[in-house]
């Protein structure tokens, strides 16, 4: 293996790596065709995939051997599978500059839209989160340094391709972020199974941040008092709760709900 090479195994199990070095790294082809050029560092393609599927990525091979900027690496399909995080790899990935968001300058936008992550822990979770905040018009997702790494290969694939358009950012201090939202005029809607108004009474048209907890343990008592209101989504049977991404979409669904009927659109 070649010093690249070495990296990406690293960087596919090693969050700690990815963020000090600053990439991340995406697989799979639909994700490639996504991929904004001017993060793009390093291609890497297996050999039978290079053959069989060239015209695919005819623009990306230009940009990294012709134009030269980024690199290229073709890799046998068995180094390739050494360095996939997938268990039917594609055959291609990309090594990626990590973004620089900071959750300030996300929380800027008048009347926006937010989504606070608080210890969520499945990277699925996360992913789906980051999909449907596109779909809705969300804003900006903000979480906690506890949860999942964004960067982790699951997260990615899980949000089929929103990860290159919906702006995320780490907070250190999550209940300090929504204390000073909220002092600052901005409603904090936590989803939680004491609200005693349902999700869609509550009003969406203003500047929102919706809070979502851990998939077990729900939120912190701490971040729960910084809410401007608890909200619930109201349930039939025997289901006690939401899968969190469900939780978050609902909520975020009904603020583009209000938001188009009010004739205001987050985007």
């Amino acid at each position: 293996m070649n010093q690249l090479e070495k990296n990406i195994v690293k960087w596919q199990k090693k969050p700690s790596l990815r963020r000090s070095d600053g990439v991340f790294i995406v697989e799979g082809i639909k994700m490639i065709r996504e991929l904004p050029k001017e993060r793009l560092l390093h291609l890497i393609v297996s050999d039978s995939f290079l053959k069989e599927n060239r015209f695919h990525i005819s623009d990306l091979l230009k940009y990294c051997t012709e134009e030269k900027k980024a690199g290229f690496l073709s890799v046998s399909d068995q180094d390739y599978g050494r360095l996939s995080d997938t268990k039917s790899p594609q055959g291609i990935m990309a090594v990626l500059k990590a973004y620089d968001y900071s959750a300030e300058d996300i929380l800027k936008k008048e009347k926006g839209l937010f989504v606070f992550l608080e210890n969520l822990q499945d990277p699925g979770n996360l992913g789906t989160i980051l999909r449907s905040a596109e779909a809705a018009g969300a804003d900006g997702v903000i979480l906690n340094e506890n949860c999942v790494d964004p960067y982790n290969p699951k997260v990615i694939r899980a949000t089929m391709g929103s990860f290159f358009r919906m702006p995320f950012a780490v907070s250190a201090d999550l209940v300090q972020l929504a204390k000073s939202f909220r002092k600052a005029g901005g409603q904090v809607l936590a989803a939680h199974l004491k609200g005693q108004k349902a999700y869609d009474e509550a009003d969406y048209t203003v500047k929102t941040a919706i809070l979502i907890g851990n998939e077990s343990k729900g939120l912190s008592d701490a971040l729960t008092n910084e809410a401007s209101e608890l909200v619930r989504i109201p349930m039939a049977g025997k289901v006690e709760s939401l899968n969190a991404a469900m939780a978050a979409s609902i909520l975020m669904f009904e603020a583009m709900r209000q938001r188009r009927n009010s004739g205001y659109l987050t985007k």
